[in-house]
This record gives structure tokens, sequence and C-alpha cells, in this order.
């Protein structure tokens, strides 16, 4: 009996920073929210700019304009947040617009080492007739000791 071939398509939360496009498969976000007030988390690493508070949940929020290596820029009420889950933990990140759900064809997916050689938090490029989408991998968005650090904040406030 043959068994149904796997699905193709590839899932994407799509969103915008700086006027550039990524993604996030669809299966690790959990949903967009407006933009909060986020409290400061002493002691946490550089890249978190502190904690909101969903349904009880204290959630880091975590800087991706640093990560890529852009300025830090205050977000305003226009900004949303992307509420997503590493293999570790519930993130939110603030990004410019949040676009919506596309699917693309697996077959286009490109290793991001074949185009941009060092581009470790991008797991795939997908080349769309209006421009590149770089589809971004959570589990490299922090180093260990980041990781250790945001947990030992974490911990703190806790207490």
């Amino acid at each position: 009996m043959n068994q149904a071939p796997q699905s193709s398509a590839l899932s994407l939360v799509l969103f915008v920073i700086e006027g550039q496009r990524y993604a996030l498969p669809l299966p690790a976000v959990e949903r967009a929210l407006p933009m909060a007030a986020v409290c400061s988390l002493p002691r946490a690493p550089a890249i978190a700019l502190g904690v909101i508070n969903v349904h009880g949940q204290v959630v880091p929020v975590l800087d991706i304009h640093r990560r890529f290596g852009l300025p830090s820029r205050p977000f305003g009420v226009e900004a949303h947040l992307l509420l997503a889950r590493t293999s570790r933990r519930t993130v939110a990140f603030p990004v410019d617009e949040a676009l919506g759900v596309m699917e693309v064809s697996r077959e286009t997916l490109v290793s991001p080492e074949a185009i941009l050689p060092g581009t470790g938090h991008v797991a795939g490029i997908v080349a769309l007739p209006d421009g590149l989408l770089f589809i971004y991998d959570l589990d490299t968005f922090l180093s260990l000791e980041e990781e250790r650090q945001l947990t030992e904040a974490l911990r703190e406030t806790e207490s």
C-alpha cells in the first residue's frame, strides 16, 4: 500500500525588519501581538530587551536588530511582537510588521551557505519574484552563554 506523499509545501510566517522580509516556520510561531510595554530584565544578555507578561507567563523579548547587526531603535505602537517557541522556551521578537502566512515549495528552499556563507541564523533562503525571503532559525538565535544568562535572569525574577 502506498503512503501519502509528504507535503512539499512549507508554511511560513512572514515579517519585516528594516524593509527586509524574514520568515519563521509556522509551527514555531504562537501568534502576533501588538507592541506591549517591555519591562527591564536585570542581568540578562545584551540581546534581551526585557520581558513581557503574556497571560501570566513571563516571556523574554529578544532584539533581532541587535543580532543582525542593525542599529537598535525604539519600537512604537505600530510595531508587533511575534511570540514564538524555541526548543528551550517561548520568546517574543519585535518586528516592524507581521505580514501573515505564506506557503512556499520546499524545492525552492536554498541553503544559506550556497548564497551567503556565514549566515548563521538563517535556515534557508527562498527567491521570490520580488526579492529574497530569509527563513530564520530560532534555535541558533542565542549562544549557549546568552541562553545561560537569560535563564539565570529569569530565575531571579521568580524569586
